[in-house]
């Protein structure tokens, strides 16, 4: 979301970050522009196939009005004297806001064109730099941001949840929040309900086997990854989740014993201590026989005349007992 200064300006490039955010960003901007000038003509145009001349017939008035709003993505590929030809305009239409068509420009960030960039930063246009939401605690943040935005909280376990099984797919995850508080009255919205949205998934799945095999529910964990499964969800979906929440707790438990800081382990902060809560009867050679265990089921998986549900069954088996051998 673009901040008020930048939204006011008539000269605006959306820089960098996710790709999701930066078109949301500069669709919001656009919005906010529309809003204020609605007689404006609205035009989009991709730096990478026009000239000067098309850029300067759009920023033109023209028959149908006197101002436009006009959108231009790829701002990276914009050729030299179309470059020059937007600096100044940028100049004009800093001296004169309120007569000048606005100009959002995004750029997918990087080197290429960031001199353009610079140069019309310096000229006077906006830049709205966007997070990349690489790292967990953006994306969860992000997440937060989503709810916030509508006017409702989370439970930091289902936002969660929702980053392990969407935070690589940021326009999905910010629909999911947004169903979520559009079907939901839930304040703050709980990790059942959004588990509930996710069932389908084979990641959550794959979860909710791993929590009910640690807390040692072995029947009840072997009779949902057998119906997963029967349903259609491939076994190497739901390794992938066990072999995900072992590595959280040995991560948990590398912390615990000091061998690694709580930085170093990489991992959200709630996440973590959900895991050190299930440490209880943990060894070091109980979770590496799991791991194990689970190396074995995958390659069931992936091996002709495998039989990667029973693999699966005795993992859950070894995993419900903490990895204690028989």
């Amino acid at each position: 979301m673009a901040n008020r200064a930048v939204a006011n300006s008539p000269f605006i490039i959306v820089f960098g970050g996710d790709p999701y955010l930066n078109d949301q960003t500069a669709r919001d901007l656009r919005h906010h522009a529309l809003n204020k000038h609605p007689d404006a003509e609205d035009i989009e145009l991709d730096a990478g196939s026009i000239d000067r001349y098309d850029f300067d017939e759009a920023v033109s008035p023209s028959l149908l009005a006197d101002t436009a709003i006009v959108t231009i993505t790829n701002l990276q590929n914009a050729d030299e004297r179309l470059s020059e030809t937007m600096i100044s305009y940028c100049k004009q239409a800093c001296a004169d806001p309120q007569s000048a068509s606005v100009v959002i420009c995004r750029h997918e960030g990087g080197v290429k064109g960031k001199r353009l960039v610079d140069q019309l930063v310096k000229t006077g246009a906006s830049k709205q730099e966007v997070p990349d939401l690489k790292k967990p605690d953006a994306k969860l943040n992000f997440v937060m941001q989503r709810f916030e935005r509508e006017g409702r909280r989370v439970d930091p376990m289902a936002a969660q949840q929702l980053v392990a099984v969407l935070g690589e797919r940021t326009g999905e995850l910010a629909a999911m929040c947004a169903q979520l508080c559009f079907d939901s009255d839930d304040d703050p919205m709980p990790l059942e309900r959004v588990n509930q949205y996710l069932t389908a998934n084979p990641q959550v799945t794959g979860f909710a086997v791993a929590d009910k095999a640690i807390a040692g529910r072995t029947a009840e964990a072997i009779i949902d990854m057998r119906a997963a499964v029967e349903q259609g969800t491939d076994p190497i979906a739901l390794i992938g989740a066990l072999a995900m929440k072992l590595r959280t707790l040995a991560k948990a438990s590398a912390v615990q014993a000091g061998i690694i800081t709580q930085a170093q382990a990489k991992t959200n902060p709630w996440v973590l201590k959900n895991a050190t809560r299930q440490l209880s009867g943990w060894t070091s050679d109980g979770l590496g026989r799991c791991i194990r265990s689970l190396a074995w089921a995958d390659e069931q998986s992936k091996t002709n005349g495998g039989d990667p549900v029973y693999a699966l069954e005795r993992s859950i088996e070894m995993i419900s007992n903490k990895g204690r051998q028989a």
